[in-house]
């Protein structure tokens, strides 16, 4: 700003010859720059000195200008946002690290019958301070259930623990060419995906199907594991009783 101030106190003891043969010299520089550079990048001083000069200039004379009015105000309401803004503050308590947000998933995950107090008082064993609301936020948000029913054994679970042991059965039905319709039955172990043939007939009954469960146990009897459980829809075809000489039990859910 001093040396601005020290140009312009030579500017007045200059002769207006001069002065004019500069200012034609200066547009004429400022043309070539303007045809080289797409936008300019004045910084934060050239922006006030060209703020304070537009001040002096009349408004014919504001075209010289490569910024037009609308800018020079933009600037000044930039640095007055500037002056008045405060820095950001978090409010509120400070956020979970991702770290103990882990851990706490998989203390869960690895512990169905652990609550959210129980993995608090493991953690504080541990040295780690939280608070217990945190932890329960921490389940609700991951969508975890309470211990209760997390330690709960789900239908889908149970089947998955005894793949092995279980088998499936149902009724696909065939039309022949004179529209006769066949009942064909087969069984299907839940482990290995493994199809049975069971039979086919035209009038199903208990009676025979309660025969082909027996045939089909009679096929499995060289298995590791026995069969325990037959899953089965509610048809009345099939057999609410257990067949003699095999270990297969009817169950209702499917």
């Amino acid at each position: 700003m001093f040396r601005r101030l020290v140009e312009l106190v030579v500017l007045r003891v200059r002769s207006e010859r001069s002065k004019e043969l500069e200012i034609l010299v200066l547009r004429q520089q400022l043309h070539v720059l303007q045809r080289q550079v797409a936008r300019p990048r004045p910084r934060p001083a050239d922006r006030v000195l060209l703020a304070a000069l537009s001040r002096s200039l009349p408004r014919s004379a504001w075209s010289t200008l490569f910024v037009s009015p609308a800018t020079l105000l933009r600037w000044h309401r930039e640095l007055v946002a500037r002056h008045w803004a405060y820095s950001r503050r978090s409010v509120g308590r400070p956020r979970t690290s991702r770290g103990l947000v882990e851990l706490v998933l998989r203390l869960a995950r690895e512990n169905p019958s652990w609550g959210y107090r129980r993995i608090h008082g493991e953690l504080v064993g541990l040295g780690i301070k939280v608070a217990p609301s945190t932890i329960w936020a921490i389940l609700r948000r991951q969508g975890i259930e309470p211990a209760p029913r997390r330690a709960e054994l789900s239908w889908s679970e149970f089947l998955r623990a005894q793949a092995s042991a279980i088998i499936a059965c149902d009724f696909l039905t065939v039309d022949t060419v004179w529209l006769r319709r066949l009942y064909v039955l087969f069984f299907i172990e839940l482990a290995s995906r493994r199809v049975y043939f069971g039979g086919v007939t035209a009038n199903p009954n208990e009676r025979w199907v309660t025969q082909q469960a027996r045939n089909l146990v009679m096929t499995l009897a060289e298995r590791e594991q026995p069969v325990r459980f037959l899953v089965r829809d509610r048809d009345s075809k099939f057999s609410m009783k257990e067949g003699r000489g095999f270990k297969l039990c009817f169950c209702d859910r499917f």
